[in-house]
This record gives C-alpha cells, structure tokens and sequence, in this order.
C-alpha cells in the first residue's frame, strides 16, 4: 500500500471510527441530575442537542470523501475541523461539572418543573459520566483527521485502480491506442453496440 492509499485510508477511518463513537455516546447517559427523591439521567442529545447531528456529520464527510476531488476534499478537511471545534466547545464544560442548563430539558420532562431557577430548586447534585470525556476525544481525533485530510490531500490517489494503472503508464497506452486505430478510438456508438452485440461481439473490446 502505497503512502498516500494510507494517509487516505487512515484519515477517511479516522473520521467514520470518531463520528461512530460520537454517535453512540450520543445516545449514552453523560450526566445524572440527583433530585430529593430520585436519580435523573441525562443523555449526550439532551445535554448537547446538536451532538448528533454534528456525529452525523462527521459520518457523511469521512463517506464523501472517498469520492470528490481535491478542491472537495480541503473543504471538507476544514470542515471537519470546524466540526471537531464546536464539538469540543460544546462537551467541554461537562466533562467535571456539568451546568444546570445541560440538565433542564430532562429535569423539565420529568418533573414538570420549567425554567432555571426552577430546576436549580430541584437538583440537589449533578454527577458527570465518562461519556463526555470520550466524545471529547472523538471530536479531537475528528480534528486531526481533518488537519491530515489539509496536509494530504494533493497526494490522493484519484479514480479506482484501472484509471491509476492508465494514468501511470501513459506510453503503453499511448501505443495501444495507436494500434487500435481511429475507428477503436472513437466514442461508442448506441447503435453500433447494440448491432455488435446481436453478431455476439463485444463492443467494448
């Protein structure tokens, strides 16, 4: 495997791996809102309404990237970063004591109770999970994924195989469109290949 297939294989893994785990951890318990009476949990797409779908997100750019250009591909490099950064802006602050407001919603739906000063009433302690520690990391490698996609993306390789193999050995084909003659040279026609094939020869030969 050559360097740049690799840079593009880690890169691409890198950003469907941490937008996976983002994903999950979305949908895990991050924080729990200890009331008088009771225990509430507070999931990552309630404390951070837009972590799923900056997960997602990640997960569309680490697809698209295996198919555009170069042009695309900083884009979305720096998309990725951008991505990563409100990732880690917005999990940051819950990673020791998560603040009230993160468990509103929740608290909210549960007791009934709405408004600020309301749920800070009610809750007597708020407790973090590891849960935010790991979407922090998730978003991190999200942002160096992105830094490498910038960094590497010249060096892509672009097409499948068989276009690498043409581009890499312009002389042979060169001679092989040469001794194919005008007539192989020229586009398809819909016709003629339909003919051809009714003869059982192949058009595409």
């Amino acid at each position: 495997m050559s360097v740049r297939t690799r840079a593009r294989s880690l890169t691409v893994v890198a950003i469907l791996a941490a937008g996976g785990v983002g994903l999950i951890g979305s949908t895990q318990t991050w924080a729990v809102a200890r009331l008088v009476d009771s225990d509430v949990p507070v999931s990552g797409a309630s404390a951070v309404p837009v972590l799923q779908p900056l997960m997602l997100t990640a997960l569309a750019l680490g697809l698209v990237l295996t198919l555009v250009g170069r042009v695309l591909r900083y884009v979305l490099g720096a998309l990725a970063i951008v991505v990563a950064a409100v990732l880690v802006l917005l999990t940051w602050p819950l990673l020791a004591t998560p603040p009230a407001s993160a468990v509103a919603p929740t608290v909210t739906e549960r007791t009934g109770l709405a408004g600020a000063e309301a749920v800070r009433g009610v809750v007597v302690e708020i407790a973090a999970t590891p849960w935010p520690l790991v979407s922090l990391v998730a978003a991190v490698v999200i942002g160096l994924a992105g830094v490498a996609v910038l960094g590497t993306a010249h060096a892509w390789s672009r097409g499948g195989r068989r276009y690498s193999a043409a581009a890499s050995h312009p002389a042979a084909s060169g001679a092989a469109g040469a001794e194919s003659g005008p007539a192989d040279a020229a586009p398809l026609d819909a016709v003629d290949s339909w003919d051809d094939l009714s003869r059982g020869d192949d058009p595409t030969r």
